[in-house]
């Protein structure tokens, strides 16, 4: 098998790396990912929300009460979420607020120790032992002792002389510069807070001051308009009076006028009208009318009817005359 050169000069196999080597980006340390990052990361197809699962052939309804419980899903997602980063980043803020262990003297350095109530030995293989037992499944389980773990590890001891681990007059003075430098800056900011109060008091007072006067004035000028509108109504009811008296006074004058002019003739004019009715009559002359003319018309048509009856008769009588003298004549000729 032909033998290949890396780019690093050294002999490869089969395979030749063509990528130049390069460092692994460092983990994000922090347990949870960061919502604000455009990190865009693969992600597996089935999970993404944008396609569609199931059949494609039926549509996707989803009923009124899973969207409301997916909303509500949803919604209490967004909130553990952000109850988690609140919490985050109130341990960030204490873990920054928490007082770090003071620089080493000089010519010494930090180690860790352990401080536990119980030593163990600290290896990277943790021990392991197989062991097999036959209990009686039927007896009742005894209490669970108090754990002890087992010592481990070989005891050592050290030797601390006098000022060796701590050094009061040395130690003392960063803390208490501190201290003191916090007790200033808290007095300053009291005094500063104190002054604050005040002048804001100051200019509240101004201000409540200010707008005592600026209602007083409101006031006036609420006054003063309202002043001035009775007034300008007093004036237009006093016109409206005066134009309603007038109206009034000039309806009776074309009243008057017309009722003289209407009046004028009415007496001629009434007792021609009765005159022309019939109201005003002559005694014989009505009784003539109403009595002897039906009576003399009555007694004319009585008369005109006995004559017509007589000469009916009389035609009847002729008639039958002249009916028996054509029967006697036409006898002897038979």
């Amino acid at each position: 098998m032909p033998q290949q050169t890396a780019p690093g000069g050294t002999q490869r196999g089969a395979y030749t790396f063509q990528q130049q080597p390069k460092v692994v980006g460092q983990k994000n340390p922090s347990k949870y990912r960061n919502p604000n990052s455009q990190t865009v990361q693969a992600v597996n197809i089935h999970h993404d929300k944008r396609v569609v699962k199931g059949s494609t052939y039926a549509a996707q309804v989803v009923p009124l009460s899973a969207q409301n419980e997916l909303a509500m899903i949803e919604r209490d997602q967004k909130n553990r979420r952000k109850q988690i980063m609140r919490q985050n980043r109130r341990k960030q803020e204490e873990e920054q607020k928490r007082s770090l262990t003071p620089e080493p003297v000089e010519g010494r350095k930090h180690i860790e120790i352990q401080t536990e109530q119980y030593l163990e030995e600290l290896t990277d293989k943790v021990d392991e032992l197989t062991a097999e037992t036959q209990t009686d499944p039927m007896l009742d389980r005894p209490p669970t002792p108090k754990f002890v773990p087992f010592k481990s590890g070989r005891d050592a001891e050290t030797q601390i002389e006098e000022g060796d681990l701590f050094n009061f007059d040395y130690e003392v003075q960063p803390m208490l510069d501190v201290m003191v430098g916090k007790t200033l800056e808290q007095a300053m900011l009291e005094v500063m807070q104190e002054e604050e109060l005040q002048c804001t008091s100051q200019k509240q007072l101004e201000f409540e001051q200010r707008r005592k006067e600026e209602a007083i004035e409101t006031q006036r000028l609420e006054a003063a308009e309202a002043r001035r509108f009775k007034e300008k109504e007093a004036r237009k009811k006093q016109e409206q009076d005066r134009l309603r008296r007038e109206r009034v006074t000039r309806e009776k004058l074309e009243s008057r006028t017309f009722s003289k002019r209407f009046l004028g003739n009415l007496e001629n004019r009434v007792f021609a009208r009765l005159e022309d009715e019939g109201w005003f009559y002559d005694a014989v002359e009505r009784e003539v009318e109403t009595d002897f003319m039906p009576w003399l018309t009555e007694a004319a048509e009585q008369q005109l009817d006995k004559m017509r009856k007589t000469r009916s008769i009389v035609d009847e009588l002729v008639r039958m005359a002249a009916k028996k003298a054509e029967s006697l004549t036409s006898r002897p000729e038979a």
